[in-house]
């Protein structure tokens, strides 16, 4: 006998808005298959349009252990925390306050294609629809919007490219093997929008005259063995951008526009702001292999995420 899965109906007359809202979150990520470590500094406050006035902050995580917990930061007593597989509570916080978190997950054993998980050697997360609560303790949820950081530590040889959401802000060498990025997104967005990128990979570059003048850096990342195949997905991003601009009068609202093609992927893209992840197959091409059909959809798939933006 097949046991059948029950799922819980969902109304909007249900919805009850947060009582805590984010308006920022500071990440450092110390990357390494076995056991990364995630630091996490947020800024809550409480949300006027809350209707119950309780002061306990709930967070949502699941698959990671927790290393450290600081609110204010100072230790928080035991008897105010409660923590289970699914939850972190946190009873008695004030109206402001920051929550520093300290996180262990572990990559490598990340088989479901969701938070941060290893694909052919390379780091890739994907947090549509609940996948950063495998990150780090957070109010996981698509109407908490906060402006995210992000600092990205690796080791240099083995993963040369560190990448995130928003723009670079300054990278550099870590004592003799490691090295560092940090991303900026001026923009604040819902948690599943994050995303990181770490690996061996090479960039497919070109730039952008948006219509106010302003240049957009375009790269797509790629394994080395399928750098040939980006020359038209590249010129269906910009030929997505120009349609954007003369239909809307929207133009590009960061300083670069990133593209990575990543073979294990739970879906065929993803819109995390500034940084798309994609399955390959919508966006490898070359006339060798690919069908007409294949072409069209590149172009189809690669408009349909520029335009989340």
């Amino acid at each position: 006998m097949v046991k059948q899965t029950v799922y819980k109906q969902t109304r909007l007359e249900d919805y009850t808005p947060p009582e805590y809202l984010v308006d920022t979150t500071e990440l450092v990520f110390s990357l390494n298959e076995t056991k990364t470590i995630v630091q996490a500094r947020s800024r809550f406050r409480r949300n006027p349009a809350a209707v119950s006035g309780d002061n306990t902050l709930r967070l949502a995580g699941e698959h990671i252990q927790l290393l450290q917990l600081r609110l204010d930061g100072e230790a928080i007593p035991h008897s105010r925390i409660n923590l289970d597989e699914h939850h972190l509570a946190i009873t008695g916080v004030p109206d402001s306050f920051v929550v520093d978190i300290k996180t262990l997950i572990k990559p490598e054993e990340n088989s479901a294609l969701s938070g941060l998980y290893l694909s052919e050697g390379m780091f890739c997360t994907q947090c549509e629809a609940e996948g950063f609560r495998r990150i780090t303790y957070f109010p996981d949820r698509p109407d908490i919007l906060a402006r995210f950081s992000t600092r990205i530590e690796a080791e240099r040889k083995r993963f040369p490219v560190l990448l995130s959401n928003g723009n670079l802000v300054t990278r550099g060498k870590l004592g003799t093997d490691q090295h560092f990025a940090e991303w900026r997104d001026p923009f604040p967005k819902p948690s599943y929008l994050f995303a990181l990128v770490a690996g061996d990979l090479v960039c497919h570059k070109d730039r952008y005259l948006t219509c106010s003048g302003r240049h957009i850096d375009l790269q797509i990342y790629v394994q080395p063995r399928n750098g040939h195949k980006c020359a038209h997905a590249m010129a269906s991003l910009k030929k997505a951008m120009q349609w954007d601009e003369s239909v809307f009068g929207l133009e590009c609202d960061l300083d670069q526009y990133m593209i990575v093609a990543v073979d294990d992927f739970n879906m065929g893209a993803m819109e995390n702001k500034g940084l798309n992840i994609f399955n390959s197959k919508y966006v490898l091409a070359s006339p060798e292999s690919a069908t007409d059909q294949d072409y069209l959809g590149i172009e189809a798939v690669i408009a349909h995420e520029y335009f989340h933006n």
